[in-house]
Parts: structure tokens; sequence; C-alpha cells
């Protein structure tokens, strides 16, 4: 596993947040240690802040099973909730609120917070009646008060996350995010529109780099990728994409050039990260695909209002990928030189992957498929016109497996009236007439 790979596995666990406060915990005991029982502090605090022995002990012991209850408590009928919930929209939607920020700073605080006062107990329960204390009653109660506090932010952090429109809006951003840092980074800054010298002479000889192990294609090194192939003096075509599964023994890659007969193929093999599951470290359609995965559950749980709010959301990501993804699979260095070829995709390809599945499981669902349509329309007037023909085929290709007759009337007006603005704002207003004449056949 890379660096990178291990870092994300890492940020998605329970283990990560909690770890760091329980380690800061464990380091703020000997700081109130060394407060009370080195620099005595109880002899400069006011007399309200000194605590004897046997009270301390008996608040620490007594805060101890406050804060483990607590903790359960929360994590338990929040599991619950989401195990629920899961059923109902994504079984991902766990391992999303898991990975969230916000979530692993609360358990990280109850979890310290346990840490503390279990640490402070053990070394204040031999303590005689009339030694005082200051600072462990204080940071104690403290940090009883702040669990407290967490606890309502927990519990209202996680109904607020809860809510669809939020979870399908942080899903959205979560694939710009990709976009935006990862992609744009690997990918964008090495992309050429014009491929130049590819070497066809040497092409007819290429070889082939197989997997050595079966799994999902995680994560492409690209910058070492182009840097080595420079230095070798060849061309590598990827044979798949990010996302793809591989079976040990397929083709993962092809080069040819000059150099191609002194490389070492295990130096780019180690470039590719193959793993047992999908990430999202570069995969843009593992996003799309759970924005998708609601919907599609939404339609099943008879819920239109959610998946219309996704068909929004999906096609706001589309804006983003039509705005910062270049459209070329020809990546190069810095001298200009092609000298890795990814595997080619468009816009549609786009199109397809985040509205496809939608389109497939509303079937007959016409206010749906209008609410589509409606969405293809937005994209349409915020985007290029070159790709314009695309969203029109789709939206053409979409209405050619709707039951005309047993639509009904307000339905087929709404939906023409969708269809109508598309074809307005793709210049397609011809064939819009073609398909009104299709919904309203003229008496014979």
């Amino acid at each position: 596993m890379s660096k990178r790979q291990r870092k994300h596995e890492m940020q998605s666990t329970l283990w990560y947040m909690p770890a760091i406060y329980i380690s800061a915990s464990i380091a703020f005991v000997a700081l109130t240690l060394i407060l009370d029982l080195v620099l005595e502090l109880d002899q400069l605090a006011p007399a309200a802040f000194q605590v004897n022995g046997d009270i301390t002990r008996m608040l620490v012991s007594t805060l101890i099973g406050g804060i483990l209850t607590l903790s359960a408590f929360t994590l338990n009928s929040l599991l619950v909730v989401l195990t629920t919930f899961s059923g109902q929209f994504s079984p991902r939607l766990l391992l999303n609120f898991v990975s969230d920020k916000q979530t692993q700073h609360c358990l990280g605080i109850f979890n310290g917070s346990f840490v503390y006062v279990l640490v402070i107990f053990l070394f204040t329960g031999n303590s005689s009646a009339n030694e005082e204390f200051a600072a462990v009653p204080i940071i104690t109660v403290l940090l009883a008060f702040i669990s407290a506090v967490t606890f309502i932010y927990f519990i209202n952090h996680a109904t607020t996350w809860m809510q669809v429109h939020n979870i399908t809006y942080s899903m959205k951003r979560s694939s710009e995010q990709i976009i935006n840092k990862s992609l744009r980074k690997d990918l964008e800054a090495y992309r050429t529109e014009e491929p130049g010298d590819l070497m066809e002479k040497e092409q007819e000889n290429a070889s082939d780099m197989c997997a050595h192990r079966s799994g999902y294609l995680q994560l492409v090194d690209y910058h070492s990728m182009i840097h080595e192939a420079k230095k070798d003096d060849i061309i590598i075509q990827l044979n798949s994409q990010v996302g793809d599964y591989i079976l040990r023994g397929n083709s993962m890659m092809s080069y040819w050039g000059p150099g191609a007969d002194q490389i070492n193929e295990n130096k780019y093999l180690n470039m590719i990260e193959l793993g047992h599951k999908e990430t999202e470290l570069q995969d843009i359609n593992m996003g799309m695909h759970k924005l998708a995965e609601i919907a599609i559950k939404s339609i099943g749980n008879n819920d239109p209002k959610t998946a219309t709010n996704t068909i929004h959301q999906m096609a706001e990501l589309m804006l983003t990928v039509e705005h910062d993804i270049t459209f070329t699979p020809y990546l190069k260095d810095d001298e200009d030189q092609v000298r890795v070829i990814l595997l080619s995709e468009s816009f549609d390809y786009y199109i397809y992957r985040g509205f496809g599945y939608i389109r497939h499981y509303a079937k007959d669902n016409h206010l749906i498929i209008t609410e589509l349509v409606a969405a293809l329309g937005l994209v349409a007037e915020s985007i290029d016109s070159s790709k314009h023909d695309m969203l029109w085929e789709f939206a053409c290709n979409t209405l050619d497996h709707i039951e005309e007759r047993v639509i009904y009337k307000l339905d087929k007006t709404f939906l023409l009236n969708a269809v109508k603005k598309l074809a307005k704002t793709t210049d397609h207003l011809l064939d819009y007439y073609e398909i009104e004449r299709r919904f309203y056949p003229q008496e014979k």
C-alpha cells in the first residue's frame, strides 16, 4: 500500500482521531499531576478550588462511569439509526459518516476524556484524605462539562448529517474535491490535446505488462510514470482505468519506444496500486455511483423528493466535470513529448455514469424522468455548446423507452416542456417537434 493510500485508509477509520486524543489525554494527565504533586498548585489556588483526596477520588470515580455511559449510549443509539439508514439508502453511508472529521473529533473527545479520568484515578486512588488537589478536580470537572456539550453537539451533528439533502450535498462536495485536489494535480498538469510523436513504428512491436495479482485499480502514480518513461525513452499506454477490476495475468499496460528493450517492468507495475475494494482517491466514478445509488434507493422506496435532490446535485457535479477535466488521453513530459496514454473518455461517458443508472431504474416513472430531462437542460445552459449534442442524444434515448400511451396528460405536458427547453438550448428544436408528434399522434 502506498503512503497516500495508507494515509487515506487511516483517516477513514475510527482509530485515527481517537488515538490522537487518547495520546493527548495521557500527556495531559502528566501535566495535571505535575501541577498538583510537584508544583503544588493547591497552595496557590483559592480555597474554593482546593479539594481533599477523598472527594477527589469520589469525583473522578463517578465521572469514569458517567463519561463511559455517555459514550456507550451515544454510539449504541447512533449505530442503530445508521444501520437502518444505510439499509434505506446506501450501505456506504456508514463509512462516510465514520470518516467525517466532525464525527471523529467527537469520538476522540469521548475516548480522550474517559482515558484521562481513568488514568487520573489510578494515580490518585491511594492519596491520603489530608492531601489537597486543585488541578485534578478542576480539569476533571471541565472535561465532564466538555463531554456533555460534545454529546449535544454529536447528536445535533448526526441528525443534521443524516438529512438526505445534506448527504447528497456532502457526496457531491467529496467528488468535487477529488477533481480539484486529486485529478487536477495528478492529471491536468500533464494533459495535452496534441498527440505529437507517438512513435508509431515502434508501436507495432509493443510489449505488455501483466498484473501480478487480482484487484481493483485504486491509484496510479502518473508523475513518476511520466518521469521514468522519459528516462527510459518509451511511451506507456494504460489498458485499464482507475476503478476497473483486473485479474492476475491481465494486461495492465503496453509500452513501446527506443528504450523498450531495457526497461524494468516491475518498476512501472509498482506505480499502480491494486486492492480488494474501490476507492475514491482518483475515481470520480465511485462518487457518482454513490450519488446515483441514493436516487435508485429513493425510487424504490417511493421517495421522489430525495431522488430529485440527488439529480440536482449530480447536475451540479457535471458542471465541475466539464469545467475541470480535459477530455484528452495524452499525458506529456516537460519537453512536450507524450509519455502516457490513458483510455479515452468523453463527456457523454460521465453523463452515462451520472444519470444512466438513475434512468434505468426510473423506467416509467415519468416524474423522475421529467426531473432528469430538466436537469440536463440546466446543465446545457451552463456548459460549452460543444457538449450540447451529447446531452440531447442522452435525453432522446431516454424518451425512446417511454410508453407514450400510458402516460398521464399533465405528465406528458410537463415532460415535453422540459424536452422543449433542452431542445432550444441545444439547438435541436426541429428534432423536438418530431418527439412531440410521437407523443401526440394525429387522429386518423
